[in-house]
């Protein structure tokens, strides 16, 4: 785990400051995993002790949501010899498009960056249900959940990183740090 969070630090990946997380919640840290996955060797060893813990579940399919869940499903998917895909937001839902497939049976795992609440990853799990598919947990390189999410998370790291509901973040009422949002998803 040392050696993930060296390389976290060594890519700029593991930020400090004011964030807005795509749960609407806020944070003082923030894994911005783009950083790390820009560099295909780095993506590599990150994913490389996820592999090792996903290696005997019989999976069909590797699916990452959109946009965090890309890079990692492909790596993962290399890394495996397995089919790699990616669901993504059309109108704010999550949907399996540009023509991939989903048999019924498929035993799949899902791909992402960094769970925190889990949205995005029970949001793909739906979709991928519906299609008949079987979802057999959740890989990803940072681990930020505090609760189950309902499913096994298979992680290169897990972080206590605290996360506040915006309405009780210290950092608002100390209101010395102005809160950024770097995630992907779009607020309603």
């Amino acid at each position: 785990m040392e050696n993930i969070i060296e390389i976290l630090k060594e890519c700029d990946a593991l930020l400090e400051g004011h964030f807005l997380l795509s749960s609407g919640k806020h944070s003082n840290r923030y894994i911005q995993c783009a950083k790390v996955l820009r560099f295909p060797d780095k993506a590599e060893q990150v994913l490389k002790p996820v592999v090792e813990q996903i290696k005997d579940l019989d999976i069909d399919l590797v699916v990452g949501p959109a946009m965090g869940g890309v890079v990692v499903s492909y790596e993962l998917g290399r890394q495996m010899g397995k089919e790699a895909v990616f669901t993504e937001r059309k109108n704010n839902v999550m949907e399996l498009r540009r023509g991939f497939e989903v048999k019924p049976g498929d035993r799949i795992i899902i791909a992402e960056d960094v769970v925190t609440t889990g949205k995005s990853t029970k949001e793909t799990k739906k979709v991928l249900e519906d299609l008949g598919g079987v979802v057999v947990g959740v890989a990803c390189i940072a681990d930020r959940t505090n609760q189950d999410i309902g499913m096994p998370i298979y992680s290169a790291i897990k972080l206590d990183i605290q996360v506040y509901d915006p309405d009780e973040c210290a950092l608002c009422k100390e209101g010395k740090i102005e809160v950024i949002k770097p995630g992907s998803r779009e607020f309603k």
